[in-house]
């Protein structure tokens, strides 16, 4: 027992968000903190749910003609001052190479922080003719932006890995449809797949990604009272190919600049999976993005291991072939109790037990990860009961994370409680004029930021929360990640 209590969670979620959240990252062997200030390895158990999503987002993308391609992680400085609202946005967060070698180099090149300018100054040689469009590239890589606060794990640091798409349109009309499907599958694939609900919208004029005609973005809570913006889909209009030259030639032989449209999603949602679904255990990880979905964990004396492991590995190898994925935890210098708390901490969704018992009796015990549920099961229906389980504990997870966001938005029209409900944390939805002013006003006084604007407005407009002017629009305000 002691020997669990020193390697499990020391810290109960609540109680000290912080301190629970660098745990469940560490212990569960998600991630480790690297030599350079706001870098981490991705160890195995978080690289690998970054493949699932990989996976999934590629199959949504390609199954509607988009590509994946890669483009240099350097970038010269020249590329990055093309479009001024653009470097003036990123300009903090670069990092610059300034020598090769010994020797200094006659431009800084910029290491990466976002692929807008290195991208589009191919486009500009690629894009001729109305033939070439819709210009449909994605690509997976790394960016990195100096990180000067602190280092949370996928959540905030210089380095991260990400999908940055890039497309070229012949009309707005076009690119604004490009847009709005890209965030449709942004919100199926973290509320589908993650189990974590979002709330869409628009961002306001100040909050937008720079140089972008505007910006939409999913927006998700955690339990801490912090938004955490995870992903954003832009309209770039016209400005970088005026500033690259992206123009061709429409069907009446006529030069034509053309419309962009970037998008991109990050390793942030790794972090927001532990936080928001973990408990005082350690991790749990929604059924369809676990690398492993169920574990086997054999419980025997000497003497009894042989008929146990026999069970066990036919029991394995009935789900797996129902398509769960799964591992036999056969390892004999740990006990079966010890096993229990490690891959509690892991977040395994479901568990398997089976000791000599359960074999003669025919059965085995499952037990699910998010509510520790315990069922004795016959061995006919161990598949099955499996499967409907992975579904079941898929739909309760996002449903009840649901009623957790909803139970953090707080609607209000009085400032003072605006205020008070910041400070206590969640989103607060309130009225706006629309003037920067407001925002710059409550973001000063409580650190709140206007998170979005909701697509579609859920009453009629009143008074701004801030001025008391006639209002424009509804907004989301938070303090955020």
């Amino acid at each position: 027992m002691s020997e669990q209590r020193q390697e499990g969670i020391t810290v109960k979620k609540m109680q000290d968000f912080s301190e629970w959240y660098t745990q469940i990252v560490t212990k569960g062997e998600f991630a480790d903190y690297g030599p350079v200030q706001g870098t981490i390895a991705y160890r195995p158990a978080s690289y690998a749910i970054w493949e699932k999503i990989q996976n999934v987002f590629d199959g949504m993308i390609k199954g509607t003609g988009h590509r994946n391609a890669y483009f240099p992680l350097l970038i010269p400085e020249s590329f990055l001052a093309k479009e001024k609202e653009h470097v003036k946005g990123f300009a903090p967060e670069v990092f610059w190479v300034t020598h090769s070698g010994n020797n200094e180099l006659g431009e800084r090149y910029a290491v990466r922080p976002t692929s807008e300018t290195i991208i589009y100054s191919f486009y500009a040689k690629w894009v001729r003719s109305w033939r070439d469009l819709p210009l449909l590239l994605n690509q997976w890589c790394n960016v990195l932006r100096a990180e000067i606060k602190s280092t949370k794990p996928f959540i905030r640091g210089s380095e991260f890995l990400w999908q940055e798409g890039h497309t070229v349109h012949a009309s707005k009309e076009e690119a604004d449809k490009e847009v709005m499907m890209i965030l449709d599958f942004y919100t199926e694939l973290v509320e589908k797949y993650l189990a974590l609900p979002v709330l869409s919208g628009f961002k306001s004029e100040s909050e937008r990604f720079a140089g972008a005609l505007y910006t939409t973005t999913i927006e998700m809570m955690m339990p801490d009272g912090k938004a955490l913006q995870s992903g954003t889909s832009h309209n770039l209009g016209q400005n970088f190919s005026k500033a690259f030259g992206i123009r061709f030639m429409d069907k009446e032989n006529k030069s034509q600049l053309a419309w962009i449209t970037s998008w991109g999603m990050s390793t942030r949602l790794i972090g927001a999976v532990l936080m928001v679904h973990g408990d005082d255990k350690g991790a749990v990880l929604p059924p369809k993005i676990a690398p492993v979905q169920a574990v086997i964990i054999p419980i025997y004396k000497t003497g009894e291991e042989k008929e146990v492991l026999k069970k066990a590995r036919e029991i394995k190898k009935k789900i797996e072939s129902s398509g769960v994925s799964s591992e036999l935890d056969d390892r004999d210098d740990r006990t079966p109790g010890w096993k229990f708390s490690e891959h509690e901490m892991k977040g395994t969704p479901i568990r398997i037990e089976i000791g000599p018992r359960d074999v003669k009796e025919g059965k085995a015990v499952i037990v699910r990860r998010d509510t520790s549920e315990k069922r004795s099961v016959p061995d006919s229906d161990i598949a099955n009961t499996v499967l409907s389980l992975i579904e079941t504990m898929q739909k309760d997870m996002f449903d009840r994370a649901k009623a957790n966001m909803k139970n953090s938005i707080t609607e209000t029209n009085d400032y003072k409680k605006l205020c008070e409900a910041v400070k206590k944390g969640g989103f607060v939805l309130s009225d706006w004029c629309g003037d920067s002013s407001c925002e710059i006003k409550i973001k000063e006084e409580t650190g709140a930021t206007n998170r979005l604007l909701p697509f579609k407005d859920m009453k009629k407009h009143g008074q701004c929360v801030v001025c008391g002017k006639n209002a424009k629009h509804q907004a989301y305000f938070a303090r955020a990640y």
